[in-house]
């Protein structure tokens, strides 16, 4: 049984994307669809920009977002379909790519929703005010605690359960370095600040997830093909919860690690990386080592990946 996963913040490149779109015309129609949704010429960034612009949280998701849908539609062109996963699921932003992959979502509208996510998570806090830090060598259970010393009247939230190994906490600038501090007092292996320009997934970002429901409101949205494990939930969801479960999600704990232990538990041998980078395959094989792992963003990604399910 397989996973398609979708990677999110933190994945982007100069270039990505560029050498499926050069070898699948469907790849170059995806990003195609989404300059015209966003009426600009984003793919121009993605390909020759500025990685600084790129990482702007307003340009790194939809940019994100195409390069997962071009992926996805050049393994559509070599004969592997959608339907060849048992779930979806993506790693925060990736949620959106993983709906759009499963046709509930067009991606015209997933590409203005993500605009619409990363400039209402950026305005929801000041730069400077937030800020997110990663702290390895210690579990989420740890990382909660290390939280809530930190916090002292302010917030600190442990956001991203990645792995076993892997926590990022979220919230106001000063508590996350307290954090920091508090967590390499506490013997984690490494604790040090993320370079992003919000502190996404905590209760600090309650304005954009009511611009979210707002702009979710607005789009049509059908049954994924294939199941959803959600963020918030790390469990396969009803199509007619995603919704809100998308707006959650701004504010609440990515619970990848949970997710991940979940498919594993409902029969997922191996999980396929669909888009940029191979950040989320680590994650996987640090969760449950019986999962195999595949990352999918080239060409030659996708023609081993088409070579080894013919074999299967």
């Amino acid at each position: 049984m397989r996973a398609f996963v979708f990677p999110g913040q933190g994945a982007q490149t100069i270039g990505m994307g560029k050498a499926l779109a050069d070898a699948y015309p469907a790849a170059q129609a995806v990003f195609d669809e989404v300059d015209e949704a966003l009426g600009e010429k984003l793919s121009d960034l993605v390909w020759t920009g500025d990685i600084g612009d790129l990482t702007l949280t307003r340009n790194a998701q939809p940019a994100l977002m195409a390069t997962s849908l071009a992926a996805m539609r050049a393994l559509e062109a070599e004969g592997v379909t959608i339907e060849a996963a048992s779930f979806v699921a993506g790693h925060s932003l990736g949620e959106y790519s993983a709906l759009a992959a499963a046709g509930a979502v067009s991606i015209a509208d997933t590409a203005r929703l993500l605009r619409i996510r990363g400039e209402a998570m950026q305005e929801a806090v000041p730069v400077g005010v937030g800020a997110m830090a990663v702290l390895l060598g210690m579990d989420f259970e740890q990382a909660i605690a290390v939280a809530e010393e930190a916090a002292q009247g302010e917030v600190c939230q442990a956001a991203n359960d990645n792995d076993p190994s892997q926590v990022v906490v979220s919230g106001h600038k000063a508590a996350v370095e307290r954090a920091v501090e508090i967590a390499k007092a506490k013997g984690a292996k490494r604790a040090m600040l993320l370079p992003v320009s919000a502190p996404f997934h905590s209760s600090l970002m309650a304005p954009a997830a009511e611009v979210m429901a707002g702009a979710l409101a607005d789009v049509t949205m059908v049954a994924p093909a294939v199941p959803l494990v959600a963020n918030v939930r790390a469990e396969a969801v009803d199509a007619d919860e995603i919704k809100t479960l998308l707006v959650e999600q701004v504010t609440g704990s990515v619970r990848w690690r949970e997710s991940v232990q979940w498919m594993a538990a409902a029969g997922v041998t191996e999980a396929w990386e669909i888009g940029a980078g191979k950040a989320l395959s680590g994650m996987v094989k640090r969760v449950d080592r019986s999962v195999a792992t595949r990352a999918v963003g080239t060409p030659e990604d996708v023609v081993a990946a088409v070579a080894a399910l013919n074999e299967g």
